[in-house]
């Protein structure tokens, strides 16, 4: 049992992992005990906290407005972004606006905190529901009733904009149609009609000392590229060039945040950017923030494509399995990926 919030300062012996992950209280239900302070789980060392001296000024990633997406202009302008900065906005789109990970009964509906907490110095300040699209009888069965029925809407409505995206970002490298093979490489299904899809919805509960934590540290991801909508808070933050400036995301009313992730580096062989998020920690406000992960086959291999190889290119990155934590797109280095291998 957990103390009272008088108590918890002064209790040594509770577990606070154990309180947070392990019997599904969250970090909703810690900050819920009025806590003062921070506790010590939660401490990011000082290089992963994101300082105001960090942050760049004047700067924001770039948005698209109006999209049509027959415009030679628009492709030029999606493709600009992604080999430049990996993160763009789209406005004017179209589109529709208790399950731990041992107790729940599919391995597809799980809630968490931290990404992996054994491999991890400290926790995020975050409690995360993690939403895996199969098909509709087990999203019947197992998904929430609070959200399933509007998850599912979000779901059916992004398709279009899932393809049409994918089919601009892979033209720019002159790659003619993605066939079924291609397909299941990126999108992760066994048929080119469908995507592979996992929904995060993420929850950043007011922090005490919002200096000492982060909602979500910095990191890249396995996924093709990310879906993110934020609330009228914010708090997502973007490194540029993979310096040390991080910029912050401007809240732009009903606008998609598209980020890419580390398969398309590696099948464009690093002309589209895999760049660093993060989420900072909010001493006066509750945030929310939800993903939508486009995801390759988690079987599957990955290299670049022989359109962009062209000329006698030699890829930079192979992608044979997936990173643990949130490690950024080194991992696959070819130099990296030989090493393990020896």
């Amino acid at each position: 049992m957990a103390p009272t919030n008088g108590s918890i300062l002064a209790t040594e012996s509770w577990d606070i992992a154990d309180f947070v992950i392990n019997t599904g209280h969250g970090v909703k239900g810690l900050a819920e005990m009025g806590l003062k302070s921070l506790q010590k789980q939660f401490h990011q060392p000082l290089q992963e906290r994101l300082s105001e001296k960090k942050i760049l000024g004047q700067v924001s990633i770039p948005f698209i407005n109006k999209l049509k997406w027959e415009s030679p202009e628009v492709a030029k302008s999606i493709c600009d972004a992604a080999e430049s900065w990996g993160f763009f906005q789209i406005v004017n789109h179209g589109e529709k606006r208790k399950y731990s990970k041992e107790n729940s009964p599919t391995n597809n509906v799980r809630f968490g905190s931290s990404f992996v907490r054994h491999v991890e110095r400290a926790l995020d300040w975050k409690d995360s529901l993690s939403l895996f699209y199969v098909s509709e009888e087990e999203t019947a069965a197992f998904w929430p009733p609070v959200c399933k029925d509007e998850m599912l809407e979000y779901r059916k409505s992004s398709e279009v904009l899932i393809k049409r995206l994918m089919h601009v970002l892979v033209k720019g490298l002159n790659v003619k149609r993605i066939d079924e093979i291609r397909a299941l490489m990126l999108l992760g299904s066994r048929r080119a009609t469908s995507t592979t899809i996992l929904f995060n919805l993420n929850y950043y509960p007011m922090c005490p000392n919002p200096e000492h934590t982060v909602g979500v540290g910095r990191h890249s991801d396995i996924s093709t590229f990310t879906i993110l909508l934020q609330d009228d808070i914010g708090g997502l933050h973007v490194r540029k060039d993979n310096g040390n400036g991080w910029i912050h995301v401007s809240l732009i009313s009903r606008s998609f945040i598209i980020n890419i992730w580390d398969p398309l580096q590696i099948i464009s062989k690093g002309r589209h950017k895999s760049i660093e998020y993060c989420v900072i920690a909010n001493g006066s406000q509750n945030m929310i923030l939800v993903l939508l992960f486009v995801n390759p086959k988690p079987e599957g291999i990955l290299c670049p494509f022989p359109e962009v190889l062209a000329n006698g290119k030699k890829p930079l990155h192979f992608y044979t399995k997936a990173h643990v934590g949130n490690k950024t797109i080194d991992f696959a280095k070819i130099s990296n990926v030989c090493d393990e291998n020896m």
